[in-house]
């Protein structure tokens, strides 16, 4: 879900990105995350344990 709605905001906008997927739990530990889905951008974990609406993932770009 979380990849699916990064990906309508990024191409609605015009926005250039490579999205992918973690899955591996040793990946996603070392983000500091313990509560999935998470949004990381450039490295950096912008939302953690929850699905944000498109608007915010449109702020956060």
């Amino acid at each position: 879900m979380l990849k699916k709605l990064t990906r309508n905001v990024i191409s609605e906008n015009g926005i250039v990105a490579n999205i992918s997927k973690v899955e591996d739990i040793m990946d996603i530990m070392n983000y500091g995350v313990i509560l999935i889905s998470a949004l990381v951008i450039n490295e950096k974990v912008v939302v953690k344990g929850r699905v944000p609406s498109a608007k915010e993932i449109k702020k956060i770009y």
